[in-house]
């Protein structure tokens, strides 16, 4: 593998390259049990879990999503990324850096809500900023004593802590509930079940106990989605 880094970072990137991409992930533990996670697998041998190591370049996104379509979840976070992050070292146009934590807990009130970022939400990100040091350990430890660490902070929940720890720790069994389209995806996939909720979810994916969340992955990789569901109507909140 060959790679480029520039800026500061550089070298503590190039370290920390193959944890990115995957290479400490370990794909031998899952082991089929429904034909269309077997077939998938054998579609996807390349499907790793990347490990990022950095908490808040996670969890912050996260937050952004909470109750919101991923549009306007990607629209704020790219505004504020534009606003506030450094723009990127090398040849890439147009890229920035995540701001640092301190950056983030000045942004003023009418900035989140030009981003159409509700209180709720920004509130949340600023008790984050304001402990980052101490979020950013979790990094190093078991998905269960980082998920609690997470949810010490008021705001973050299962579905936000699920939904980090996936991209920060590479936590194969960090399956997201509370969310609005998995279960169905899960229960239409595994059961034909277009309405199943959390429970019936978590018990179709029990046999993955260890692995749910490449389970999940390897769903979701499948192209066996439920028909979809009516979108929720976009409540432009940076218009209220």
């Amino acid at each position: 593998m060959e790679a480029t880094a520039w800026g500061r970072g550089a070298d503590w990137l190039l370290d920390q390259l193959p944890s990115f991409l995957g290479a400490f992930d370990d794909p031998s533990a899952f082991v089929p049990r429904h034909r269309l996670l077997a077939e998938t697998q054998r579609r996807r041998p390349g499907l790793r879990l990347g490990r990022t190591g950095l908490v808040l370049e996670s969890l912050i996104p996260s937050v952004l999503e909470q109750k919101v379509t991923t549009d306007e979840a990607y629209r704020a976070w790219r505004l504020l990324l534009c606003k506030y992050g450094e723009p990127a070292p090398g040849p890439a146009k147009g890229m920035h850096v995540m701001p640092a934590p301190r950056t983030w807990s000045l942004i003023p009130s009418w900035e989140w809500h030009r981003a159409g970022v509700d209180s709720k939400r920004s509130s949340t990100i600023l008790r984050a900023v304001r402990v980052a040091g101490r979020l950013e350990e979790a990094a190093a430890m078991s998905p269960e004593d980082a998920a609690a660490r997470l949810r010490l902070v008021p705001g973050i929940g299962p579905w936000t802590a699920a939904e980090t720890l996936q991209r920060s720790n590479g936590a194969p069994d960090a399956v997201t509930v509370g969310d609005l389209h998995l279960p169905g995806t899960v229960g239409y996939a595994l059961a034909g079940d277009r309405d199943a909720d959390d429970a019936a979810m978590l018990e179709l994916l029990a046999p993955y106990a260890g692995q749910r969340h490449r389970a999940t992955r390897l769903i979701l990789l499948s192209g066996r989605t439920r028909p979809p569901a009516p979108h929720w109507p976009r409540a432009h909140y940076a218009r209220l």
